[in-house]
């Protein structure tokens, strides 16, 4: 075993290192229109705040059910069975297809339900152009999270970072064409930041089309006759679904964990958002090394090795472990440091913000390591095309537990929003540990097929 984990290590961080740069480019573009948002005055900044979380519950909890590609492609490849990997990817580009009207409709009814859930009237409007706008971004969204499923399940993970800096580039330009009027174009405002992301995230889903007709030959890969099969597109359904209820509890988690702060208090609700937008980037890390063990985990699932199987998922958890130790020990010893990125520490008006976010960043440190573990946990599961389980612990743990025990401490106890934040941890350490003792008891009762004895029949 420790010889296999050895061998493990610098295979599974050659996978994970270009994902983690990839998925830290891809969280900046949200970064960057917040940015020049903010050039445009408070009222945007406000309808931006709106919008970018309406665009991003709506498009990752339905392209989740893409990441099904993943696993589909990584037992395929370990198996050595290309023309296995090549359907899925097919069955989960007509599902992105299909995916995309239900999910710009959903967009463009959002505004409707940002007025009746009581938002401030400028900010919707504001909102409203933006998400009209980035409602066309959502099939080309689909596409490319298909086509990245592909890549990340065959392993071939740096052609998406390159993918990733390219939309960072282009998104910067676009807000300045379409946000402030630059060469020529008209000058939209929010509407145009949403007219620059669909058409980045147009350009992006053409250049992993691209790369992947070519990387991999298009007749075998993307070129002939097209059709739906069955058995593989419910295998996706099947697969796929609980992931996006999966990926929706835990946007839930944090969505209502965020209006609970707010009856708190304006200042609670600031410093929350500090730790959160820290917590969230750090997160980008461990969420690339679960990507990359569900893959490595898959590959050997393909070929019938259950050693494999567990370094892989050794490997991937504790390497997980260990960068959310480093960020822990950072929000632990340097937290006023963390702050004062966001705030002037040395401005009295913001004293009050600060102590909370120093107070929530403490706790932060205990969160890092649960959420690390229940993400790597997640990943090694799904190489094992098992999500359904994993669905069902992560609503006991999340909702049960995570708002359950943060509400009892928050109001019932009294202690505000650091009872709040540990009830976060509760949630996800109680995740983590039923997700690993899961992914271990699995690999106890698996009994692999002979690669050599699989029908490999198309």
């Amino acid at each position: 075993m420790l010889g296999a984990v050895r061998r493990e290590i610098p295979v599974l961080v050659a996978v994970a290192l270009p994902l983690a740069v990839a998925q830290l480019a891809q969280h900046a573009m949200g970064f960057v229109d917040t940015v020049m948002a903010g050039r445009l005055g408070p009222d945007a900044l406000a309808g931006i705040a709106l919008g970018s979380v309406a665009f991003f519950f709506v498009a990752i909890v339905l392209s989740s059910m893409l990441f099904a590609v993943g696993p589909l492609v990584a037992q395929a490849t370990g198996a050595r069975r290309p023309e296995e990997a090549v359907r899925a990817l097919r069955q989960g580009l007509l599902w992105a297809l299909l995916l995309t009207p239900p999910s710009m409709a959903a967009l463009w009814a959002m505004p409707a339900l940002l007025r009746v859930l009581g938002q401030d009237p400028i900010a919707v409007e504001l909102a409203s152009g933006y998400l009209r706008a980035v409602a066309w971004s959502m099939g080309p969204f689909l596409v490319f999270t298909a086509l990245r499923a592909y890549l990340e399940g065959q392993g071939h993970t740096r052609p998406l970072m390159v993918v990733a800096f390219v939309g960072i580039g282009l998104n910067i330009l676009g807000n300045q064409a379409f946000m402030f009027g630059r060469w020529g174009f008209p000058a939209l405002g929010l509407t145009g930041t949403g007219v620059a992301t669909s058409l980045v995230y147009a350009a992006m889903a053409v250049l992993a089309f691209g790369y992947v007709a070519w990387r991999y030959r298009w007749p075998s890969a993307l070129g002939g006759r097209w059709r739906w099969d069955g058995a593989t597109a419910r295998e996706l359904l099947r697969l796929g679904w609980p992931i996006s209820v999966t990926v929706g509890f835990e946007t839930g988690l944090f969505a209502v964990s965020a209006m609970l702060m707010g009856r708190i208090g304006s200042p609670e609700l600031a410093g929350h958002q500090i730790a959160i937008q820290t917590t969230s980037l750090t997160f980008m890390v461990p969420l690339a090394l679960g990507i990359a063990t569900s893959a490595r985990v898959g590959h050997a699932v393909g070929r019938g090795d259950p050693l494999g199987a567990r370094a892989a998922g050794a490997v991937g958890i504790g390497l997980a472990l260990l960068t959310m130790v480093a960020s822990a020990a950072l929000f632990l010893f340097a937290p006023r440091t963390i702050v004062g990125l966001y705030l002037d520490l040395g401005d009295p008006a913001s004293a009050v913000v600060v102590g909370h976010a120093v107070a929530f960043l403490g706790v932060a440190a205990a969160f890092q390591l649960f959420d690390g573990l229940q993400v790597s946990a997640i990943g090694a599961l799904r190489g094992l095309k098992d999500t359904r389980a994993p669905m069902l612990i992560t609503l006991v743990s999340y909702w049960l537990v995570g708002i359950g025990g943060g509400v009892a401490l928050a109001f019932g106890l009294g202690l505000g929003g650091v009872g709040l934040w540990w009830g976060l941890v509760l949630g996800l350490g109680v995740a983590g540990a039923a997700l690993l003792a899961r992914f271990v008891a699995l690999l106890r009762r698996w009994r692999p097929v002979p690669v050599a004895l699989v029908d490999s029949r198309p």
